[in-house]
């Protein structure tokens, strides 16, 4: 049996979370004059993390190429290596008020990554032969987050034309897949211990959604978008409910899944306060405070562990820590 990449692709999340927690001080910085370099100094730790862990990733890919192979062809893990192409155009906003020149250039090589790596993955799908039991929300993050984080990139560097196209993909991707999703959850087998904490991923896909269309059109003040952080908060507060029975799962790097929803909510509550929405005014602060307190959290713990595995000589993390 084929060992495990010692550098899974879903340790990209943690570029997520960091990254949106950046921009949303970005625009705090803006709403309540909060220090600016606050934001720029996350955004900073989350392009670090990206190219060190983007070298590591490529780098093990060409020793252990059978490992890399296996991981794009696991049913679950499978998915998550649409988070390089996804980190990658997170990246890209980091970056374009310093260099559009570089914004392009790595903007450029996430949509062509997230394009190639969600058609042979959902084309993969389509040939059927999957378990029921493998529908789990890592299935989201080829071709719903994926493509509304291109359509937002896009957006950012100008071509909102084009944006639009991306945005619709992963719009009725999420609407196709959300009920197979579901249904997993109510009616199939209970989730494995090690499992749970992948249903962060499902707070996401509303609030990416909303998050993308505000940077194509962000003059929008659709109720569309209250919509979508509605129903964003509401799962959140379901997944609140269900806390003891997440916390079973010893903490690991996965639990960085519900980190990219957290902060996309709070970058889309953030900027409709801006825009002087009366619900996302008053719900913006505590958002905000909340989210800082979780990604905060999230860094603490996943130091801890980096110590740790330090302190114990480990050479791979371990894949029971991983969605």
């Amino acid at each position: 049996m084929t060992r495990p990449s010692p550098i899974p692709a879903s340790l990209f999340s943690v570029v997520l979370g960091l990254c949106g927690l950046g921009q949303a001080w970005r625009v705090a910085s803006r709403l309540w004059n909060a220090p600016h370099v606050i934001g720029e100094v996350v955004l900073l730790c989350a392009g670090l993390v990206w190219l060190g862990l983007l070298i590591g990733y490529v780098v093990h890919a060409i020793k252990y190429p059978a490992r890399t192979l296996d991981e794009f062809r696991h049913p679950v893990a499978g998915g998550a290596v649409a988070l390089l192409g996804i980190a990658t155009l997170l990246i890209c906003q980091a970056v374009l008020p310093y260099s559009l020149a570089v914004a392009w250039v790595i903007g450029a090589v996430g949509i062509s990554w997230q394009l190639l790596f969600s058609i042979w993955h959902t084309g993969t799908l389509w040939k059927g032969g999957r378990e029921p039991v493998d529908t789990l929300p890592t299935l989201y993050l080829p071709t719903v987050a994926g493509n509304f984080t291109a359509a937002s990139a896009l957006g950012a560097l100008g071509h909102a034309d084009w944006a639009w196209l991306l945005l619709g993909a992963g719009l009725f991707s999420w609407l196709t897949l959300e009920p197979l999703v579901i249904r997993r959850l109510w009616h199939g087998e209970p989730l494995a211990v090690a499992q749970r904490s992948s249903i962060g991923i499902q707070f996401a896909p509303p609030v990416v959604c909303a998050s993308a269309l505000l940077v194509i059109a962000p003059d929008t003040a659709s109720p569309w978008l209250l919509m979508l952080l509605g129903y964003s908060f509401y799962q959140m507060l379901i997944g609140m409910r269900l806390t003891a029975w997440f916390t079973r799962q010893a903490f690991g790097y996965s639990w960085w899944a519900f980190s990219f929803g957290v902060v996309s909510a709070t970058v889309t509550c953030v900027k409709l306060a801006a825009a002087g929405n009366p619900a996302a005014t008053t719900l913006a602060l505590p958002v905000f405070v909340a989210a800082n307190l979780f990604i905060g959290y999230l860094c603490v713990r996943s130091l801890h562990l980096i110590v740790t595995a330090r302190a114990n000589h480990a050479t791979d993390i371990r894949p029971d820590r991983l969605p």
